[in-house]
């Protein structure tokens, strides 16, 4: 069983991983063709504005030609003949605009850029017009995208050689985080998508692994409540064949003998099925406390009063120490006695074979009393102690069934020193006892 439960989660968790490296993957093919549409998309809206530019500055004045004079020397007419420049035809503003306006037809309407115009003719300036910052990005190559476009007049038009030789430069900053923040809704959808998986996985492994402990808790019940049964069973069952016996029906004294046996072993199964149906009535939070004022150092000299012939088996002894000097609290008799037994009864049965030592101590702290029941038994390792309070738990004390019970007693005391506003806690080491302290708040 174990090793399907771990070839089941060895199963999911490979395909967990396989869907997240799936998604990494599609954001990734995605991001690269995003970013290629992108620079497709601004390529083409600076070509179309260039493109613009070009054919306007290369166009002649609608006055046409000036008379020609045979007098005029050549450079001045060919001076005469050259067309304005595009900073001499518009504006930096102008140019923005129709950047603008071309980024927005090709659904780039929140791109950011800067631009300027490249004139290769100029000796002095090579930018004739550059907006603020085209500069400073300029230099920035990592993070930043340029695109440029040529002004030069047409091959074989009237107006080759005469356009000055000028280029439309383009600079978009910061793409990848422009890609990513265009992107973000498939990203935060493969995020959710992944976080929905992870917590899938999460919890059908901690389903089985839980199903796993239910199913393991429900064979060590089984097998204690049939040794627990099967005991008094055996030993009414004995008692019965006694006294069939004639020797033990004609005498008064071992007819009481067995009688009472068997009155003393039925009364330890009906204990056992009490307890049994007392945690199904704590699953279903159907306990109803009766609270009334309660002394605590008188419930804990009767509780110790019931345990002394117990303690004398065992040569063991018990002391209180009160030091609380206020210790009435609110509380429900019964169950406030049943928790403090229990208590006193683990410290008896998981005591060393002698000398064994169980102090209570009391003590006021601010508005509550603080119960500490000290042992000198065999103590608990770490992991019982976290496990300590769980339903149906029981330590481990080898093959031998020494020790006898369901893992219900600690599993009550901690319920029902909640449900009376208190609170537990456990110390132990092993081989030098354990330490439950309890804390109530004082009445008020």
């Amino acid at each position: 069983m174990k090793k399907i439960y771990l070839l089941i989660i060895i199963l999911i968790t490979l395909s967990l991983i396989g869907i997240i490296v799936v998604q990494i993957m599609s954001i990734k093919n995605a991001l690269i063709i995003k970013n290629e549409q992108l620079e497709q998309n601004i390529q083409l809206a600076v070509g179309e504005v260039g493109q613009e530019i070009a054919e306007q500055t290369s166009r002649f004045p609608s006055s046409g030609f000036p008379k020609l004079s045979p007098e005029w020397p050549s450079d001045q007419f060919l001076k005469l003949l050259k067309t304005p420049t595009v900073a001499q035809r518009y504006t930096p503003n102008q140019v923005y605009d129709k950047l603008k306006m071309s980024l927005k037809k090709h659904g780039l309407k929140k791109t950011n850029f800067e631009f300027a115009i490249l004139n290769r003719n100029s000796i002095t300036n090579n930018y004739e017009m550059q907006t603020l910052n085209f500069s400073k990005l300029l230099a920035d190559t990592a993070r930043n995208r340029t695109f440029w476009f040529p002004l030069s007049a047409p091959s074989g038009s009237i107006a080759e050689g005469l356009v000055a030789d000028e280029e439309l430069w383009v600079i978009v900053p910061n793409v990848k985080s422009f890609l990513l923040e265009s992107m973000s809704w498939m990203i935060t959808g493969s995020v959710l998508f992944t976080l929905v998986i992870c917590t899938a996985f999460f919890i059908t492994v901690r389903t089985m692994l839980r199903q796993k402990k239910l199913s393991e808790i429900k064979s060590d019940f089984i097998n204690n409540m049939t040794h627990e049964f099967k005991t008094p069973l055996a030993t009414i069952s004995l008692a019965v064949d006694a006294l069939k016996n004639d020797k033990v029906w004609r005498s008064k004294e071992k007819m009481d003998y067995f009688s009472s046996i068997i009155k003393d072993e039925n009364k330890r199964m009906n204990k056992q099925v009490e307890t049994i149906l007392q945690a199904a009535l704590l699953d279903k939070q159907e306990v109803q406390l009766n609270m009334k004022p309660q002394h605590v150092h008188e419930v804990i000299n009767r509780v110790m009063d019931n345990f002394r012939l117990q303690m004398e088996d065992k040569n063991g002894k018990a002391e209180l120490s009160a030091g609380a000097a206020k210790d009435v609290i609110e509380a429900d008799e019964v169950h406030f006695t049943n928790l403090l037994s229990n208590l006193i009864d683990n410290a008896i049965k998981y005591s060393k074979d002698s000398g064994l030592h169980i102090r209570v101590c009391t003590q006021n702290t601010g508005n509550a009393i603080r119960i500490k029941i000290e042992d000198n038994g065999i103590g608990m390792t770490k992991e019982t102690v976290n496990r300590i309070f769980e339903k149906f738990y029981r330590a481990h004390t080898g093959n031998l069934h020494n020790v006898k019970g369901f893992g219900l007693g600690l599993s009550y005391v901690k319920t029902m020193v909640e449900a009376q506003k208190g609170k537990i806690k456990v110390e132990s080491t092993p081989g030098k006892g354990s330490t439950f302290t309890l804390e109530f708040p004082l009445l008020r």
